[in-house]
């Protein structure tokens, strides 16, 4: 039995993402690379949080941990067509290759995944990073 099952009078309800921590070595320079390849700004610092908004009531709160090893994750961005190429630009410019594919083996090349456009990027802690002008068309 699913839990749905024992749930059936639950309201369905709509949630939003507000924030997520990314952990980071250094945050300002993890929060400064991502605002930089997106064309974002880095905002206040919010306790130990440095925030960056992604301008959809998002943001990432780059959190230092300097302890321990980053465990690399997975972030993904649908940003507008018309800033693709501007941001494999400011990818160029910083001197980091990004790939067709999220295992790193097409570089320098960008996908064509439901139409639109895509490509994959570490960041500095080693985070793999997606750019997309499409979403994911889901089943």
């Amino acid at each position: 039995m699913s839990l749905a099952e024992h749930t059936p009078d639950l309201p369905t309800a709509v949630a939003r993402l507000d924030h997520t921590v990314v952990y980071a070595s250094d945050r300002q320079l993890s929060a400064e690379f991502l605002a930089t390849v997106l064309g974002l700004k880095v905002a206040a610092p919010f306790g130990p949080f440095l925030p960056v908004d992604l301008g959809n009531g998002v943001t990432l709160d780059y959190y230092e941990k300097r302890d321990e090893p980053i465990q690399p994750q997975h972030y993904a961005f649908l940003v507008p067509d018309e800033q693709f190429d501007a941001m494999i630009a400011r990818l160029e410019a910083l001197g980091v290759t990004y790939y067709a594919d999220p295992r790193h083996t097409e570089p320098g090349r960008v996908n064509d995944l439901f139409g639109g456009r895509g490509a994959y990027f570490d960041d500095p802690d080693g985070h793999n990073m997606e750019i997309m002008t499409r979403p994911y068309a889901r089943p």
